[in-house]
C-alpha cells in the first residue's frame, strides 16, 4: 500500500498509487506521489514516466474522512499535497503517460488534466464533485481535457464523462478493455522512450513554456476559494453530508 516505483523497461518508470479501497489519498500520500514523480523524472536514464494505479479506480480525490477527522491541519495539508503531486506531474523532466481505470474524481482529474497523454480502460470516467465535498479546484485540470462550457457544466453539476468522450474531445490518447490497459499504457511509453533522451526533455519544457495557462498558478487560485469556503464554516456543513445519501459515488 502507498506509491512505489518500477522499471519495466529501460528508459520507462512506473510510479504506481495503491491507497485502499478507492485510492482516496491521505496528506501523506499526495506528497510522496510527488516524490515519487519528480525522483523518476531527475533520474537520468528515464525518458518517460507512467503514472498508473491499482485497486477498481484510479483516484478518488483527496481522504475526506481523514479531513473530517482532523480539521483545519488535514485541510491545509491535503490542498498543498494536491498542489505539489499536481505540479510534479506538469513539471516532470519526461512525459508523463497517466494509464486510468475505472473511476477518475477530484484529484485524479488535476493528475490527469496535467499529464502529457492518457490512456483509459472502457470503464473509465472522470468527474469533478468538489461541489458535493464542500471544495473548489481542479477546474484549471478539467478545461485542458474538454471545451470550456462543458468544463462549466461538469463542474457546475458534478456530473462525469466517460473516456470514449474524452478520446472524442482528443484528450485520450486511446482507450481499451481494462486487461489491456497496462500495456497500453507501457506500449506509448516505449514509443515515447524510444527518442533521443535529451531532446525529449528539451521538448517537455519547450511546450510547457509555451502554455497559455500557468496551471500552478490558476490552481493556488482555485484553491484560495477552498480556504475562504472552509474558514466559513461553509465547506464543513457540505462535507458533513459527504457519503450519505447515495453522494459518494464510488
Amino acid at each position: 500500500m502507498g506509491v512505489s516505483c518500477s522499471s519495466p523497461e529501460k528508459g520507462i518508470s512506473v510510479v504506481t498509487v495503491d491507497f485502499p479501497p478507492v485510492n482516496a489519498l491521505p496528506v501523506r500520500g499526495w506528497f510522496a506521489l510527488a516524490d515519487a514523480v519528480r525522483g523518476a523524472g531527475r533520474d537520468p536514464g528515464t525518458r518517460c514516466v507512467v503514472l498508473a494505479a491499482e485497486g477498481r479506480g484510479f483516484n478518488a480525490g483527496v481522504d475526506i474522512k481523514e479531513i473530517q477527522t482532523a480539521g483545519q491541519e488535514a485541510l491545509i495539508g491535503a490542498n498543498q499535497g494536491c498542489a505539489e503531486a499536481f505540479a510534479a506531474v506538469y513539471e516532470c523532466g519526461t512525459p508523463v503517460v497517466a494509464a486510468v481505470q475505472g473511476f477518475c474524481l477530484g484529484g485524479g482529474v488535476g493528475l490527469v488534466g496535467n499529464a502529457d497523454a492518457v490512456v483509459a480502460s472502457e470503464d473509465a470516467f472522470f468527474g469533478l464533485p468538489e461541489l458535493d465535498r464542500g471544495a473548489l479546484g481542479a477546474a484549471t485540470h478539467l478545461a485542458r481535457l474538454v471545451p470550456q462550457h462543458l468544463m462549466r457544466t461538469l463542474y457546475f453539476t458534478g456530473h462525469t464523462v466517460s473516456a470514449a468522450e474524452l478520446h472524442a474531445h482528443g484528450a485520450v490518447w486511446r482507450v481499451v478493455p481494462r486487461a489491456e490497459l497496462p500495456g497500453a499504457a507501457l506500449g506509448l511509453a516505449r514509443e515515447i522512450a524510444a527518442k533521443d533522451g535529451r531532446l525529449l526533455r528539451m521538448a517537455k519544457a519547450a511546450i510547457n513554456g509555451i502554455d497559455p495557462v500557468d496551471v500552478r498558478r490558476s490552481y493556488r487560485f482555485e484553491q484560495g476559494f477552498t480556504f475562504e469556503a472552509g474558514l466559513s464554516g461553509l465547506a464543513g456543513r457540505v462535507r458533513d453530508t459527504f457519503g450519505k445519501q447515495g453522494k459518494e459515488g464510488v
